[in-house]
């Protein structure tokens, strides 16, 4: 087994090699040996991808489609997510020039980045938010700027972002949206938008648009989207890993504008040369006759969201608003005092309950824990049982 040698070990990327591991996963990785308990930590759906999405990759696969897709993408993949965001914001953006197929929003975050930021640039970056956020833009050499929400219902305010922008946002490249949002399954309304947009444009900003919950959206609510607004400054990405429970097939797609596009798809080609064939054409199947795939998981979710919900709040759990995603944001009740990683390990260990620390989703998230309900209703209705019954007795 090589060990590597001693003189080399300061010659590191210092960058890469002083930048924490991602806290949500190692919490998840450690309370994952705790015997019996229910994890409520990632956010990974519980479904299986549906079965014509398989049969779609199956068939590409044994038609032999094993050679290099284009560097954007397949035109197949890319036709497919034109006309989905066409039918369902009614955006139009040319698969010829305008989108990029990407290994998960994931990937085209770390694009975005690249494409966006000059080394030392700002980026604002609302918070509570996923927490590789913040890893994704030092890498590519820029500064995140964290909002806290808090004191807004965890909704960036057109007041806020100005207050930012002429304090410590001086002179940011970009905002960061994530609608609906992750870790409070906050949505905002098109007026919000709206508000923001004008600022955005005041300042002369890019907006990174995260919209990777987009189908996940309960009640009355409705997703509206920067790209409907200001396109000319919005880089929309999205996916398919939460909506059609494809995580591990790691699929997404960029969209923007062309000249903007230009760079993204050159970086892109670097990065990982094409996304893979076969993925790409379960992935254009599920867009093009999956709508149905995700309003049936949609109504689980909402179930799951009403068990969790109707628990917690009789527990004394605070909530924030939660209108999308899979996740809800609760304040730890006051007797457990405001140490939110304290209260998710003595949960895990005492109740067998996995949770997420809130302030590991940056600025805002103190005294808060994320619940997942991408997990079974049978698991959410025993998780209750089991924070019931810590709760009442600690």
């Amino acid at each position: 087994m090589p060990k590597l040698a001693k003189s080399l070990n300061a010659k590191i990327n210092t960058k890469i090699k002083n930048l924490p591991n991602s806290a949500i996963r190692s919490f998840n990785q450690r309370i994952s040996t705790i015997p019996g308990i229910i994890k409520l930590t990632i956010g990974e759906p519980d479904l299986n991808t549906p079965e014509h999405i398989k049969q779609a990759a199956i068939n590409d696969i044994t038609n032999d489609d094993s050679h290099y897709a284009p560097e954007a993408g397949k035109e197949k993949y890319l036709k497919a997510v034109s006309k989905y965001l066409n039918q369902s914001l009614g955006v139009n953006y040319d698969p010829a020039t305008e989108l990029c197929a990407t290994v998960g929003v994931s990937e085209g975050l770390n694009i975005a980045a690249m494409a966006l930021l000059n080394p030392g640039e700002k980026i604002i970056v609302p918070t509570p938010v996923w927490g590789v956020y913040f890893g994704i833009i030092e890498m590519a050499g820029g500064i995140p700027i964290q909002v806290d929400t808090s004191a807004d219902n965890f909704l960036l305010t057109p007041a806020k972002l100005k207050e930012t922008l002429e304090n410590e946002g001086k002179g940011a490249k970009a905002v960061v949206i994530t609608d609906p949002s992750n870790p409070t399954g906050r949505v905002y309304s098109k007026e919000n938008l709206a508000e923001l947009a004008q600022v955005i444009t005041d300042y002369d900003m890019f907006a990174v648009s995260d919209e990777i919950y987009a189908e996940l959206i309960y009640g009355d609510k409705k997703h509206y989207s920067l790209t409907q607004i200001i396109p000319e400054r919005t880089v929309l990405l999205s996916g398919l890993s939460k909506s059609f429970a494809m995580t591990g097939w790691r699929i997404g797609y960029i969209a923007g504008p062309a000249e903007l596009m230009k760079s993204m798809i050159k970086i892109n080609s670097f990065l990982i040369s094409s996304v893979t064939d076969n993925v790409q054409i379960g992935a254009a199947e599920a867009l093009e006759n999956g709508e149905q795939d995700y309003i049936a998981a949609r109504a689980k979710y909402q179930r799951r969201l009403q068990i969790l919900q109707e628990g917690l709040e009789k527990n004394g759990y605070t909530l924030a608003t939660p209108e999308g995603a899979f996740y809800i944001f609760a304040k730890i009740p006051a007797k457990f005092g405001c140490d939110d990683v304290a209260f998710a390990n003595d949960l895990a260990e005492k109740a067998k309950v996995g949770a997420t620390p809130g302030s590991y989703f940056g600025a805002g998230g103190q005294g808060y824990v994320r619940f997942s309900y991408a997990s079974s209703e049978e698991n959410i209705k025993e998780a209750i049982r089991r924070i019931t019954s810590y709760t009442e007795n600690n």
